[in-house]
């Protein structure tokens, strides 16, 4: 880490239209129920062209974070599995906030990290990226146990796909926690306190004055990038745990989520310790993802210039 950023201008992915056409999404919903998981699959590899044709930033962004994750120049046929396997997990969430579990083969790494925070009250955070499905992870959770998680989000910038989706499966709305608003962290306090697991993604500068956080620069998959200290500074107010999470898809039906301890913020301490605490665990945090982004390269779901390039 080579210490704070200077605060930049509000984050252009936050304030960008999102590359989706509701017409699109609906009937893709419709495919979905009316002739199955394998039929809709079939029509992914269309959308997935589309984008690659249509979409040059988007791919030129893919193709720069794969050639750091890969090791290798990315090739055509990378950036059309990394965008087939995001458009994966969107259809996926269909049958999932339906309860179709049935449908997959899914396996739970870590939940003994779960249950220790749930055994000690107040709950506790959970910590992922734009990496694989979040809604397997809230899925996995509500069967395990009937855990309840809330995504703290800006709920705007998917507003076209949950739109959607809540039009599919009206009864199954995911709970958010919004960003950007006075009572942001007294509504992320409330939920805690409730016993609740609020999901925040980490890869990604908010800009966001509710979370107080600062921009460090950390070495990530070989060049220095920014990462906001907001989400550890949230839960050292709060005095939560923070957990890692991750919910990995490996094709076809397959899906692994995974918990990991990943900082602790439960005990007072002064505010020289609390600063060194945040910035270990913003190391830590960058590392995991690291190592995900290698051993799953198309999982990462980040088609912004995250390196700042242009």
């Amino acid at each position: 880490m080579s210490g704070d950023a200077p605060v930049a201008a509000p984050a252009t992915w936050a304030r960008a239209p999102e590359r989706s056409n509701m017409l699109t999404l609906r009937l893709m919903c419709w495919i979905a129920m009316r002739c199955g998981r394998r039929v809709a699959r079939a029509v992914l590899h269309l959308i997935a062209l589309y984008f690659l044709l249509f979409a040059p930033t988007a791919r030129r962004h893919s193709q720069r974070y794969l050639g750091r994750a890969l090791g290798r120049p990315a090739r055509w046929s990378d950036a059309y599995r990394h965008v087939h396997s995001f458009a994966a997990t969107i259809l996926d969430r269909v049958y999932l906030l339906r309860g179709r579990l049935d449908l997959f083969d899914l396996r739970l790494q870590g939940a003994g990290a779960i249950d220790q925070a749930m055994a000690e009250g107040g709950g506790a955070f959970l910590l992922g990226a734009h990496l694989g499905s979040f809604e397997v992870l809230r899925t996995a959770g509500s069967a395990q146990g009937g855990l309840r998680v809330a995504m703290v989000m800006y709920p705007d910038n998917a507003r076209k796909i949950n739109a959607a989706l809540n039009a599919v499966a009206p009864d199954a709305k995911p709970e958010i926690i919004a960003l950007g608003r006075m009572d942001s962290m007294l509504a992320v306090r409330d939920w805690l306190d409730g016993g609740g697991l609020a999901g925040m993604l980490g890869d990604r500068v908010l800009h966001d004055a509710s979370q107080q956080g600062k921009e460090l620069r950390v070495s990530f998959l070989g060049r220095e990038a920014v990462f906001s200290d907001g989400p550890f500074r949230l839960a050292a107010l709060l005095r939560r745990r923070v957990i890692f999470m991750a919910g990995l898809y490996l094709g076809g039906n397959r899906y692994e989520v995974r918990f990991e301890p990943l900082a602790d913020f439960t005990q007072r301490c002064d505010s020289a310790e609390r600063e060194r605490r945040i910035r270990s665990a913003v190391c830590s945090y960058v590392a995991r993802l690291e190592s995900l982004c290698r051993e799953h390269p198309y999982n990462w779901f980040n088609f912004h210039d995250f390196w700042h390039e242009d």
